[in-house]
Formats: structure tokens, C-alpha cells, sequence
């Protein structure tokens, strides 16, 4: 029998009242699941070194060229990749996986979205795909 734990999370999510992330523990190794959020210190507090770290980004790069309306949009319910950037430094996953990955109206690529986690981030990640296994 697998001895497996999920605990759930309040994360941001704008004006959304029950947004969750989920913390993962098995007996070999600790997932965390950001769910959709804007920076939240509660995914940090959950990660705290942990194996992985499943999160949803923005490309900085289509964002900068939305309209004012789904900036406003992104910045209150989602995490751009500098934001993701500082908060993964923070909460210090192994392995950091990209979901949920948004590149606005296809002004941006995966490839822009891999280029600033590179500039920005230190650790280890992967611009996680469906069907994938890390």
C-alpha cells in the first residue's frame, strides 16, 4: 500500500474565494502544486526544498505587449516568469516544472518563456508538456 498525503493550500487567485495548491508527500519524495496563483508566500511555505514544484507562468515578453486590460488581468491572477523566478529561489524545489504556461495571443513561444526562466532563474526546471514524465 502507498502511503500518500495531500494537503491543500489557499493560493491568489484575484477575486476567486477558494483557490488551492496542493503539497504532495509520498514516502520517497514531496510535490507541490501551485494551482492557479499570482505570487503566493503560501507556495513557498509549502515547497520549502521540496522535490518539485509544478507552477503556472506568464511570459514577461507577451505581457509586455497585451493591452492594459489583460496586464491588469495577468499581474492579479497569474505568476509572470521573474515573479516565478524569485519565488522558486525562495522555496528552493529540486526541480521546478512549468504548467499552465501562457504566451498572450501567441505574442511570445515556449522558447521565449525557456529564455527568461534561464535569465532569471538558477535552478533546475523544464517547460513542462501534457503526457510528459519528469
Amino acid at each position: 500500500m502507498l502511503n500518500v498525503t495531500v494537503k491543500a493550500f489557499a493560493v491568489s487567485h484575484g477575486e476567486v474565494p477558494h483557490a488551492f495548491g496542493y503539497r504532495v508527500e509520498t514516502p520517497d519524495r514531496t510535490i507541490v502544486i501551485s494551482g492557479d496563483t499570482s505570487p503566493n508566500q503560501n507556495v513557498i511555505d509549502a515547497c520549502n526544498g521540496c522535490d518539485v514544484l509544478v507552477h503556472e507562468v506568464y511570459t514577461t515578453k507577451g505581457h509586455d505587449a497585451a493591452a492594459a486590460s489583460w496586464q491588469a488581468y495577468q499581474v492579479k491572477y497569474h505568476t509572470s516568469s521573474k515573479q516565478l523566478a524569485e519565488l522558486a529561489t525562495k522555496a528552493r524545489p529540486k526541480l521546478l516544472i512549468l504548467y499552465h504556461q501562457i504566451y498572450l495571443f501567441y505574442t511570445s513561444t515556449r522558447e521565449d518563456l525557456r529564455r527568461e526562466m534561464r535569465d532569471a532563474y538558477k535552478g533546475q526546471f523544464v517547460s513542462g508538456l501534457d503526457l510528459e514524465i519528469y
